[in-house]
């Protein structure tokens, strides 16, 4: 859970495509220096967590490559390293993950300890020092949002309703729907405004319909009771705002689209409105006095997402009582801060939504929940640290010189496509020629200036520091669109596409094994981040980054004949991934899936193809018996050794874009004959997609 009420908000777009979701305000910004020596306070070869590496001696010898890829490489991993109990997940992310938390860790205790701390280092020690302080955050109890709650208890009409959702977000604290800045669609050169459908407590629409997710409903309501009585309630109050909640809850979810039909059609992110026009559509929440309350001008037009989630919110400021309002506005305040409060309210919040809803089994120590909440907060301000002591100029070197062979590889491709005909194919091609990689770190840093922390308040901090990034974003709301900010901090340990700048980004916290490993031979670096780098470049061309074209536009370059011809092998692709049954009988949505799936085989193929580049006329000898190209696909599936705790895998196939790492591991090789070339596989064998079948996009 992120401290949604207190968080800035700026609206996600689905296509904007991570790995495992901008423009100058006028104000100073500090250029980048290339990283400095490592600092002393990180010794990286004193680090606890283990990587993931490829070896030859994690090969389970019982399994047929050509039966399971997944299963060969990683079998014996998984099966002696069980997700711990403070994880849901386990595996080459999520040690790289607790890696990258160690460094931080040992930057930020440094910070705090410093008497003479200024400017971002200040405000992060700062945030570290109250998070960490246990005992003043357990008796502060519900005080720091003890004036949030009181607003909300004298609201008695739709009208001061509205109002104050107006003012809450002025102040950074967001409820019911989401707002906040983006490239204009078709002018991605501009930033506009953008409003789209939130509020919903449970992860997705159909949690709130579907006779599967029937006992998390149970549990949910449960949940909101016990947080409810924690804030004062007596039981039978409790209860009876309980069931009102999850009543109006499931009243907005009617309205909403689901996580299937946001991630697999962007235009539903875009619905350029004037004011008057949304003002016509809501009445009873006047977008005109929403955009005076924010201090922004009145613009000519903004997008207002998903119309009729905003009809919905307008009708039921005007029928559902005052009161349910209240019960609902009190526990979205109080559940969303909770992670943040004292501990009795810190624990419900989790064995709600980490025990109960994904299987965690206990709850991540102090010091790993005040470093995310710092990277949620300042991700950028803790990254610059981060690089100096952890990322490398050689490392950087190193991943523009891969990019650069990816991208030659990438171009041979699209020009031999047979299926695409020559006027798309040059459109393709100009996209392909203005890709903007973005590796490690930013070429300039945010500034910060301005931002008041103190050793006060843990929660006092979040709220300054929420407030200070809304108005930041809503700064960008009609100005030019800034291609030099990052989506990610440099300690992400991720990659993305973001369409609407047709870039690629790649940051530091990614460069290390089984990604990448500047001692390594070239068939795992191209089976890791290799793979990775035409992911995301793939990502350009899947189902929906197809649909923008070289300067980021939603614009269709396509012909006729060429995008039927695209459709029908993408629905290809659709159906051999629904064919995975995943757990208790529950399948891959293939179609929620689809562009990670098609970002995937496109972009092994690219690096398959630029590793076979690499190694032409070098002689390349077998390394524990195992020649390039199987080690190369060796290497890609080591990328995807990850465990799941139940729950959350059922979690994600309802709502999560990409499928279980299982399934990622074997989906693309077994279109590719160049894997059945490298294991001697035969048609047939369950790794081996043959005939109709097998599927070729890019």
């Amino acid at each position: 859970m992120t401290l949604a009420s207190l968080k800035p908000l700026a609206l996600a777009l689905a296509v904007t495509v991570a790995l495992a979701a901008c423009q100058t305000t006028g104000a100073p910004v500090e250029t980048a220096a290339a990283p400095e020596a490592a600092q002393p306070v990180v010794d990286l070869a004193a680090l606890k967590t283990p990587i993931i590496a490829f070896q030859s001696s994690d090969l389970d010898a019982g399994i047929s490559a050509c039966t399971d890829l997944n299963g060969f490489v990683n079998g014996k991993w998984l099966a002696a390293n069980p997700v711990p109990a403070d994880r849901t997940t386990w595996g080459s992310f999520e040690l790289l993950a607790e890696r990258s938390l160690e460094i931080q860790q040992a930057l930020v205790t440094s910070l705090a300890a410093k008497t003479d701390a200024s400017g971002t280092q200040k405000l992060i020690g700062d945030v570290w020092a109250t998070g960490m302080d246990e005992t003043a955050i357990n008796a502060a109890g519900l005080a720091p949002i003890q004036p949030m709650l009181d607003e909300i208890a004298a609201l008695d009409s739709g009208e001061a309703i509205a109002a104050f959702l107006m003012k809450s977000y002025a102040k950074g604290q967001s409820y019911v729907f989401g707002f906040g800045p983006s490239p204009d669609f078709k002018n991605s050169t501009l930033n506009i405004a953008y409003a789209g459908q939130a509020g919903l407590g449970l992860p997705d629409t159909t949690y709130y319909s579907d006779d599967k997710h029937a006992d998390i409903r149970v549990a949910y309501v449960a949940h909101l009771a016990s947080t409810l009585k924690l804030a004062g309630a007596d039981d039978a109050t409790a209860a009876a705002q309980a069931a009102d909640v999850m009543a109006f809850e499931t009243r907005l979810a009617k309205a909403s689209m689901s996580s299937e039909q946001l991630s697999r059609d962007v235009s539903l992110y875009y619905n350029p409105v004037s004011i008057d026009d949304a003002d016509a559509l809501t009445p009873n929440f006047k977008w005109s006095s929403f955009f005076e309350a924010q201090g922004l001008a009145r613009p000519d037009m903004f997008s207002l997402a998903q119309p009729d989630f905003h009809k919905e919110v307008n009708a039921m400021l005007a029928d559902v009582p005052a009161a349910t309002w209240q019960a609902y506005l009190r526990v979205q305040t109080i559940d969303n801060a909770a992670p943040f409060l004292a501990d009795a309210f810190a624990q419900e919040n989790f064995n709600f939504y980490g025990k109960t809803l994904r299987g965690q089994q206990e709850m991540q120590p102090r010091w790993k929940r005040v470093l995310n909440t710092i990277n949620g907060q300042m991700g950028e301000a803790l990254g610059k640290e981060y690089v100096e002591v952890a990322f490398s100029p050689e490392a950087k070197e190193r991943m523009q010189t891969l990019v650069t062979n990816l991208g030659e590889a990438l171009k041979v491709r699209i020009e031999g496509l047979e299926w695409m005909g020559a006027e798309t194919k040059e459109k393709a091609l100009e996209k392909w020629a203005a890709f903007t990689p973005k590796i490690g770190y930013p070429d300039k840093w945010r500034d910060w200036s301005g931002l008041q922390t103190d050793r006060t308040s843990f929660v006092g901090n979040l709220m300054a520091t929420n407030e200070f990034n809304y108005k930041f974003n809503l700064a960008k709301i009609g100005q030019p669109v800034d291609k030099t900010e990052w989506g990610m901090s440099p300690q992400t340990v991720n990659a993305y596409y973001n369409p609407l700048a047709n870039e690629i980004v790649f940051p530091a916290a990614i460069l290390q094994p089984p990604f990448f490993d500047a001692n390594a031979d070239d068939a795992l670096n191209y089976g890791g981040i290799g793979a990775v780098i035409g992911h995301e470049m793939i990502h350009g061309y899947d189902d929906q980054g197809s649909r923008f074209d070289a300067k980021g536009n939603f614009a269709n370059w396509w012909s006729d004949k060429d995008k039927t011809g695209f459709e029908q092998r993408t629905s290809q692709l659709v159906e051999q991934f629904n064919g995975y049954e995943s757990i208790e009988g529950l399948h891959v949505n293939g179609k929620l899936t689809l562009g990670e799936n098609i970002a995937d085989l496109g972009g092994l193929a690219v690096a398959y193809d630029a590793l076979q580049r690499e190694l032409t006329n070098k002689r390349v000898a077998e390394i524990d018996g195992y020649g390039p190209d199987q080690r190369f696909f060796m290497n890609w599936a080591t990328v995807w050794r990850r465990n799941f705790k139940p729950e959350e895998l059922k979690v994600r196939l309802t709502t999560d874009s990409h499928a279980p790492a299982n399934f990622r591991a074997i989906g693309a090789p077994s279109n590719m004959p160049a894997y059945a070339q490298a294991f001697d596989c035969k048609a047939g064998d369950p790794m081996v997609r043959s005939g109709d079948a097998k599927i070729a996009i890019w």
